[in-house]
């Protein structure tokens, strides 16, 4: 309710410490991290703070209180910058029963905190959502021994109780009044006019650490809870909360607390970085086999040229020891003084180190007198990619000593595979591959049950006659789930993924992929892709890549044209009569950091036009987290629920997991809704992401386990 004039002792903090102040840092008197408060942001209790978590840290937070379950994801994007995902759950909220509600935050760093001056955050809350917990402010934190205070001027949410006429409304009258929101109603539209609009109130709060591990907070709220006392029953009977939080080494905070004079709550955080290798499972691997030092009086030793079939042999003894170290001799050259081996890498997460290990391998099975190596990568489509040289005496003098990875790379030469001058040597016999085993097929956020999953056992094969040119199927068997019970499309465009519960409710038994691809290099720097067959669930159809990627590069750009056919629902080999072109031209930037941007604009399955951004941030470690939004020229009316196609991806190596060496990833994709506009057909053996990393600022940043 709007009360001009109201003043009260959260105001004055806040004046306080934006005055600034003097005391100790945080780090001198122990403070870790900030806590987290209920929406799964650095805060007291139910208010935000100004500070941040550390650079990288990515953090879950659960917590729960009368009617209401909060599921937050938060990731510190930049030092400055951190964003949120949260899902939501509300008992009879609007008259609907249960309600689940999805929602992002953005935060600011507007200046970090010092001796004399508090921290201070800008914040967005909801701001793409239904608006259920949409909310802006500016807070400010302040450390003094083991106090730390925060005071903030909020809106929307924030500004809701004992509010006050906008001060921003001296700028435009505009800032005067907030627009109307149906509460939990369908949006997922910025709303961009509602930001920093309407009534501000002050909030704030302090916290004591009490020992190491724990912290009390009390806080004066200014969220109101208005609309859960319209339709749940929930009443802030009063501003004041309280709460303990104690926190564990392993990145746990346990924390209770009593709010607003009316319920307590119970909260669970945990924090890890993908930076610090120390909150992450190590590496157990075997120890590479040592560099074999040459005797002297062999190095100019030639007899073994004049062997009969000397180089079938070593080829042959090369290909066995590559297989023992968890890599495949696809195919190789000798001479009197060099070796020229094309190597695919099987097992080791860094290109760098399958390089390093080949070496060493090298050194093992050759010849003294060989001194050049030539090791070129290839990639999982068969594509030779970079061509690194090393020589062999360097690898004999730097494997024990000083800061050996920064000198083996500074004397290694790394080449673009497709611009080398040496002969191509003939290819090693095909190569055929299987599997068997689990999987899991899910989608997330239906109203009715917000996780739904199928389930079941994969059969997967895979043939390469000649490198570049592979087949590949996948038969799935479903045995178990519930994404046949999904809610059906009330789509207004074609549908094109919305009918997802028909494909799960027609067969048990299904061709997940049956597709045949041919990648080739037609010129230095340039990538190429055929593909032909059933792609995916509910697509078959024919698809062309060309990419162009300097070796030496941060920027690639690539054009992709498919032709697909819409598959029957019964996943074999019949086909429906929609179909379409589609395809898209890309931009690839790769930044400090870890940063990877992609811009990519285009037809869509729908046949709508536009364009998407993805953002994604890779650690040394392989764990990749990542954002993308995409906006075409379907009207947010027609594309319904959530207005625009957005997302979160993870990747997690599964050596993170397992501690041994894998090249294998867990990759995940988050959606808050699943509909038609945007959809991209899912093509295997893409290039950019097959190729990338193998050039040289990947290699540079991996060089570090050369010699692992």
């Amino acid at each position: 309710m709007r009360q001009p004039g109201t003043t009260h002792y959260a105001g004055l903090l806040a004046c306080a410490l934006l005055c600034g102040g003097t005391g100790s840092t945080a780090e001198e008197i122990g403070w870790d991290l900030p806590t987290l408060n209920t929406l799964g942001v650095p805060g007291l209790l139910d208010m935000p703070s100004a500070h941040t978590m550390e650079d990288a840290d990515a953090s879950v937070t659960v917590s729960a209180f009368r009617n209401t379950q909060r599921n937050t994801f938060h990731f510190q994007i930049t030092p400055r910058v951190s964003g949120v995902f949260r899902y939501s759950y509300i008992d009879n909220f609007v008259g609907r029963g249960a309600f689940y509600d999805r929602s992002f935050d953005l935060r600011y760093v507007l200046a970090e905190e010092t001796r004399t001056r508090p921290a201070v955050t800008l914040g967005l809350q909801d701001f793409g959502g239904t608006g259920v917990y949409g909310g802006e402010y500016v807070v400010a934190t302040k450390t003094v021994g083991r106090w730390r205070a925060t005071g903030g001027l909020g809106w929307g949410r924030f500004g809701s109780r004992k509010g006050f006429d906008n001060p921003l409304g001296v700028i435009d009258s505009r800032f005067d009044t907030r627009p109307g929101q149906d509460p939990g109603g369908d949006t997922g539209q910025l709303d961009v006019d509602h930001w920093f609009r309407g009534d501000a109130a002050f909030f704030g709060g302090v916290q004591y650490l009490a020992s190491e591990r724990l912290v009390l907070t009390a806080e004066y709220s200014s969220d109101a809870y208005e609309d859960e006392a319209q339709n749940t029953g929930f009443q802030a009977q009063t501003p004041l909360n309280f709460g303990a939080t104690y926190r564990y080494d392993t990145g746990v905070d346990l924390r209770a607390a009593y709010l607003y004079g009316e319920t307590l709550a119970l909260q669970l955080s945990y924090t890890l970085n993908p930076k610090d290798r120390t909150r992450t499972t190590g590496g157990i691997e075997p120890a590479p086999l040592p560099v074999t030092p040459r005797p002297k009086a062999r190095l100019d030793d030639l007899g073994w040229t004049e062997e009969p079939n000397a180089r079938s042999i070593l080829e042959d003894n090369t290909a066995k020891v590559f297989e023992g170290a968890g890599l495949r001799l696809e195919r190789m050259s000798v001479s009197a003084r060099s070796a020229r081996v094309f190597v695919r890498n099987l097992t080791y997460s860094s290109p760098a180190q399958a390089v390093g290990r080949a070496a060493r391998l090298l050194s093992f099975v050759l010849p003294a007198s060989v001194e050049t190596f030539h090791i070129v990568t290839v990639t999982d489509t068969g594509l030779p990619a970079a061509e690194v040289t090393l020589q062999r005496r360097d690898m004999e003098t730097l494997e024990y000593a000083p800061d050996n990875a920064w000198t083996a790379y500074a004397r290694a030469q790394i080449e673009d595979a497709a611009a080398t001058a040496l002969p191509q040597p003939p290819p090693r016999d095909g190569t055929f591959n299987w599997g068997f085993g689990t999987y899991i097929d899910y989608s997330l956020f239906d109203p009715s049950a917000p996780v739904r999953a199928d389930y079941g056992l994969s059969l997967s094969a895979g043939y390469e006659p000649l490198p570049g040119l592979t087949f590949s199927g996948i038969v799935k068997q479903r045995v178990g789930g519930n994404l046949d019970g999904a809610r059906p499309s009330d789509s207004a465009i074609q549908r094109v993924r919305t009918d997802g519960n028909l494909y799960a409710a027609a067969t048990d038994l299904s061709l997940a992929q049956l597709v045949g691809s041919y990648a080739f290099r037609p010129a230095p720097a340039v990538y190429s892709r055929l593909s032909l067959g059933y792609f995916e669930q509910m697509y078959a159809g024919v698809s062309g890549e060309v990419l162009w990627k300097p070796i030496d590069s941060a920027v690639a750009f690539g054009v992709e044209v498919n032709h697909v056919w819409q598959r029957d629902f019964d996943q074999d080999f019949d086909l429906r009569d929609y179909n379409v072109t589609t395809g898209h031209a890309s931009a690839y930037l790769q930044m400090a950091n870890g940063f990877h941007l992609q811009v990519d604009g285009g037809r869509y399955l729908a046949g709508d036009w536009g364009g998407t951004v993805a953002l994604d941030r890779e650690f040394k470690n392989g764990v990749k987290i990542g954002a993308f939004a995409t906006l075409t020229d379907v009207s947010f009316d027609d594309f319904g629920e959530g207005s625009f196609d957005k997302g979160l991806r993870f990747t997690v190596p599964v050596s993170l997991i397992t501690g041994k060496p894998s090249r294998q990833n867990i990759s995940r994709v988050i959606r808050p809704t699943l509909r038609d506009g945007g959809a991209r057909v899912d093509v295997p053996g893409r290039l950019y992401e097959d190729v990338r990393d193998y050039d040289t600022p990947a290699l540079a940043a991996a060089w570090g386990r050369f010699w692992r």
